[in-house]
């Protein structure tokens, strides 16, 4: 490689990898140590992002044995040779990337064994690069949280401009991902865990439907809405992380990849457009217009749609988390059991309690409370909510929708740009879409639409259960003809942008 013109890694994607790997011009192990020099100096010096958590030890070396394996067989496929981030909330049999979900309550619990989707991306070739920082217990511990904070990991930091909050759960992830400091992250979500994070850090975030991705090894929240998903700077990134990820049909996902057309992508799909989850902002209203024009002029016939969410499903939601957390993290804990110590719920309050000036400097732990106080899930009220949010969620809110107005996918805005972190009121949302697909457990894509006093903000694509292909098809004709993705430049403030 003497005298040739270093690689500008900076944006490459899967494919763009795959053929330096495979002309020599780079290795695996070129590019784990690559990404571990710039998270020395843009993670943990420099604007100190604070994406990333734990690096794994062993990566170098698994790096040098999928080098030797590609030259000696060939690459086993796409994620070959790739290093991903995973956030901490996943198990991890790997000593140096304890399994916390950024909770000190966790510090140094190393899973017996990887979470499935975790060994799913091992065998298809990734290269585990570490675990990140995320919003302590995936966000689910009091109404009054700061977003990218956890009591492990401290504070995550927005790309775009420092000083604003990078939402979360999937903070780090999102992070991560957006400054270059790993190819491509996964999250998990819940409720808007990938999409605004993802959003409101410019970059790909898909939350599948639930059941798509094994859930087995990930710390829960609530069963009927938790998934793993992938995190990217394209749509083509995240939907190739996604076909290692997923249980069956990866194949096929891949497939669907190398046939969609180039011209006319979206003639003959119908789009509602969701308005009603727009007019909080009207930056981000300007944004949204564009991206409907954009659609009308790639061939898609948009139409108004009336669908929104009301208080009813909000509150039966919550609800519904609470019974399912507490059941959820007592069988996590009960199934891999010794994690410091920590055997169920109230043993995480009392630790949380005792350690309280480090814990919780910020905000309590509201959430667990009501959680703790709940029954079983055989409990009638249990019951009730659940069937309220199948109900209104799905047969009568998306599929209602989507069936009145024969639609292939709904639009809306993912939310608003990036609000100051503010460790006194906690998060401060304008607005979002994320909350009917996550409770319906429907496929919800984020994709860069924009930026709004240079930040950046998503368009929204959902619909039916497993139409993961269609939502795919919207985004990639979208992104081809927009490239709204920019590479963060670490403002210390929005002010240096004005």
């Amino acid at each position: 490689m003497s005298g040739e013109e270093p690689i500008d890694y900076d944006e490459l994607g899967i494919r763009d990898f795959q053929r330096f790997f495979d002309s020599g011009a780079l290795s695996s192990q070129a590019l784990v140590l690559h990404y571990r020099d710039r998270i020395a100096r843009f993670d943990k010096a420099g604007p100190s992002l604070n994406s990333v958590l734990h690096l794994n030890d062993e990566a170098l070396g698994i790096a040098e044995a999928l080098d030797i394996e590609r030259k000696m067989n060939g690459a086993r496929g796409m994620l070959h040779g790739i290093p991903v981030m995973i956030k901490a909330n996943m198990n991890i049999a790997a000593p140096s990337l304890p399994t916390t979900a950024g909770s000190l309550a966790l510090r140094g619990f190393v899973a017996p064994a990887d979470a499935a989707v975790v060994a799913r991306l091992k065998r298809a070739g990734a290269v585990i690069l570490g675990s990140t920082n995320m919003s302590e217990w995936a966000n689910f511990r009091s109404v009054r949280s700061t977003s990218g904070w956890s009591s492990e990991g401290r504070l995550t930091r927005n790309p775009y401009a420092l000083d604003r909050n990078p939402s979360g759960s999937s903070s780090g992830s999102a992070v991560a991902v957006s400054a270059n400091l790993c190819a491509v992250a996964v999250g998990t979500e819940t409720d808007g865990s990938i999409i605004a994070p993802s959003s409101k850090n410019g970059i790909v975030g898909i939350k599948p439907s639930v059941g798509l991705v094994s859930r087995e090894g990930i710390i829960p929240i609530s069963a009927s809405q938790d998934t793993a998903g992938p995190m990217a700077r394209t749509v083509e990134d995240a939907a190739l992380l996604l076909a290692a990820m997923v249980e069956e049909g990866g194949d096929e996902l891949s497939a669907f990849l190398d046939s969609l057309p180039g011209e006319g992508i979206l003639a003959g799909l119908r789009i509602g457009i969701a308005r009603n989850f727009a007019g909080f902002d009207p930056g981000v209203d300007r944004v949204f217009d564009d991206a409907v024009e954009t659609l009308r002029g790639l061939g898609a016939e948009l139409v108004e749609s009336d669908f929104k969410m009301g208080k009813e499903l909000a509150d039966a939601a919550f609800e519904v988390m609470l019974y399912e957390f507490k059941a959820g993290v007592e069988g996590y804990l009960a199934t891999y059991a010794g994690a410091s110590g920590i055997h169920g719920l109230a043993d995480i309050i009392a630790f949380n309690r005792d350690h309280a000036d480090i814990v919780m400097p910020w905000f309590d732990q509201d959430i667990f409370l009501l959680a703790a106080a709940k029954g079983s899930l055989d409990e009638e009220v249990y019951r009730n909510a659940l069937q309220t949010c199948r109900r209104l969620a799905r047969e009568e809110g998306i599929d209602a929708s989507m069936d009145g107005l024969g639609l292939d996918a709904l639009i809306a805005p993912s939310g608003g740009p990036a609000g100051k972190t503010d460790f006194f009121l906690g998060d401060h949302y304008l607005g979002g879409s994320a909350s009917p697909a996550a409770i319906a457990g429907y496929p919800n894509l984020t994709l860069p639409a924009g930026f709004v006093h240079g930040l950046p903000v998503g368009l929204s694509i959902f619909g039916r259960a497993f139409s993961e292909k269609k939502l795919l098809r919207v985004a990639l004709a979208f992104e081809k003809a927009t490239h709204f993705r920019r590479n963060p430049t670490y403002a210390p403030t929005l002010d240096s942008w004005l």
